[in-house]
């Protein structure tokens, strides 16, 4: 394909401070927060303010016209309402898409809130299908209309982004016209009390960047927004809203949870981001900040903003404090929120802060009641659990001839082959790989999986692959499992920090990264039985345009006693990607061939 820009044509969001663009735009100018008391949740911590949506299910699925026997999660709902706006915006409806589309989601609480309402006793063949994350992408898609790929990226707090630029790829590549891509995020009580129990919430309003901030408060929401390349925009009559210049992924791989002291997978993120759209650091008008409020994240976040910019740090916020965490939809939301801060000249202002920090940056308060200022460029971060940090650069659409700068091609001649390739090790190779001291904090899973991939990388000969993706169905889901347990016997007391994290669909990828200090791409994919299919497409897709050279790709799953108990008394059958841990060292260079190359096309 000619190497043009990729525009975005359509956005739609809905959070805490309104359930549509023009809700959010006024609150954004007017400096409004939707940050208050739980309303709708049902938990007893009443004491942590948070950013809910002001609709109940029933109210939005009255809105969306969805009928009331309809099972269907909160995550979903979110989704298609915000979904539907972007797609009005960018002109394709339901009927007559005369395009090849994709729909990319990022979520990690997937049907969870059925699930909480179910467990145990209840659970049933459909509630099982609606737990994984991949379900609530399918739901988007069943009630959107049809696309020809759907897949779910679970990065924890930077999935929505990274489902963002997995879309910028794809239209790159000329495989889709258009891509949907976003994430979406509800708030349930294992997420409440998981965050809880990491103590990094906080009972006030969140304060960004504050010497006196004390945590995050967790909200809910989802954003959604169309790309394309501009010439197919245009050619079919849409308005370009901005231009995706540049993104990036890179791995912290410092810790499971904190962020390194230098903030280098944000460092790295974010000058590769900017390296891609051919800008200088001091090209970049505004930073909408990750910013969550915890002590760790904003010192680390800042470090690795002034590592960039230096003394001509640019204006910088954190819209956490309007809407809350999202968590996994942060960074779509955050990119809604980008897109009309480009559109309509302004800057949102950090809410909250009041007492400087020298291991912070100062940021954006506003000027007398007056935030518009000229903006070309804006960066946009998210970052997650296990250091999974992704960053994109957005440009003002104006009308040019000019291409955008050079950027690695996909090629489909350009061969791909598997060097290695390792499966199910053998339990008394473990110390081989393994520090038992070290392993035994490890669930099952994760010392499978991580011994599976440290196998394969020694076997393949590559120390530091470029890239490592993990496609998993359930992830940990002993953990997932424990921690429920513990919500249902013990009630919002059960304090599971340790399974809280390992949990999140990312830790098996991270965790590989962190053993190997590996900070290059970091990805996780979750969508039911094609989680590897989707793990594998990536890759490819990465190495066929030359952005990268060699890829770990793995597949890990496990079922536990009780839940196989429960899946075959209600006729599921535990599924092919279930108790395995596989692992492929893909690579551009042949050397020591396992198999034959170009054996993976892709799945439509």
């Amino acid at each position: 394909m000619s190497n043009q820009r990729v525009v975005i044509s359509g956005a739609g969001v809905v959070s805490a401070i309104g359930l549509d663009l023009q809700q959010t735009l006024d609150a954004l100018q007017k400096g409004v927060s939707g940050i208050g008391p739980v309303r709708l949740l049902d938990t007893v911590h009443r004491e942590f303010p948070v950013g809910e949506v002001a609709l109940s299910n029933e109210q939005l699925r009255e809105q969306l016209q969805i009928d009331g026997d309809t099972l269907i999660s909160r995550n979903s709902l979110l989704g298609i309402m915000a979904a539907r706006e972007a797609m009005a915006q960018a002109g394709i409806g339901q009927e007559g898409k005369n395009a090849t589309t994709a729909l990319i989601c990022g979520t990690t609480v997937g049907g969870m809130d059925l699930t909480e309402q179910y467990y145990p006793d209840r659970l049933n063949a459909e509630v099982l299908r609606r737990h994984g994350c991949g379900d609530s992408t399918e739901q988007i898609a069943l009630h959107t209309g049809g696309f020809n790929f759907t897949t779910t990226v679970s990065t924890a707090c930077s999935a929505a982004l990274n489902a963002i630029i997995l879309g910028k790829r794809l239209i790159e590549s000329g495989q889709y016209d258009i891509v949907v891509a976003g994430g979406m995020e509800s708030l349930t009580r294992f997420h409440l009390n998981g965050f809880k129990s990491l103590m990094i919430l906080d009972e006030h309003p969140c304060r960004p960047f504050d010497a006196d901030r004390h945590g995050l408060n967790l909200g809910e929401g989802a954003a959604f927004i169309v790309i394309e390349t501009e010439e197919h925009a245009l050619q079919r009559g849409a308005t370009p809203l901005a231009v995706i210049e540049g993104a990036a992924n890179a791995c912290d791989a410092y810790h499971q949870t904190a962020s390194s002291p230098d903030g280098e997978g944000a460092y790295r993120a974010m000058t590769e981001a900017l390296g891609e759209a051919a800008l200088q650091p001091d090209d970049i008008d505004y930073v909408n900040a990750h910013g969550t409020a915890t002590p760790d994240n904003d010192a680390a976040e800042s470090a690795a903003l002034q590592r960039v910019f230096g003394d001509k740090m640019p204006p910088v916020s954190s819209t956490k404090s309007f809407t809350g965490h999202t968590t996994s939809a942060s960074g779509a939301i955050e990119t809604v929120f980008s897109i009309l801060a480009l559109r309509h000249q302004f800057i949102p202002v950090n809410l909250g802060w009041q007492h400087p920090d020298e291991a912070c940056i100062n940021p954006y308060l506003g000027k007398d009641g007056n935030n518009s200022h000229l903006l070309r460029h804006v960066l946009c971060n998210a970052f997650g659990f296990g250091g999974n940090d992704s960053a994109v650069v957005l440009g003002k659409y104006e009308p040019s001839t000019q291409e955008r700068p050079e950027n690695p091609k996909y090629s489909e001649n350009r061969q791909v082959y598997v060097v290695a390739e390792v499966k199910e090790v053998a339990e008394k190779e473990y110390r081989e790989y393994l520090n038992p001291m070290k392993a035994r904090r490890y669930g099952r899973l994760l010392r499978r999986a991580l011994v599976t991939a440290l196998k394969a990388i020694r076997e393949s000969g590559i120390d530091h692959p470029d890239a490592i993706i993990n496609g998993t169905a359930l992830g940990c889901i002993s953990n997932t499992e424990q921690m429920l347990d513990a919500l249902h016997t013990e009630g919002e007391s059960a304090s599971m920090p340790t399974c809280f994290m390992q949990s999140t669909h990312n830790t098996v990828a991270s965790l590989i990264a962190i053993h190997t200090g590996n900070h290059g791409y970091n990805s996780t994919y979750s969508h039911g039985e094609q989680s590897f299919e989707c793990a594998l497409q990536d890759a490819y897709l990465q190495i066929k345009s030359g952005r990268i050279r060699s890829a770990l790709v793995c597949a890990n799953d496990e079922l536990t006693d009780s839940l196989r108990e429960k899946t075959a008394q209600c006729g599921l059958q535990p599924g092919q990607h279930t108790d395995r841990s596989w692992a492929l060292m893909l690579s551009a260079d042949p050397g020591n061939i396992k198999t034959h190359p170009d054996t993976h096309k892709g799945r439509e």
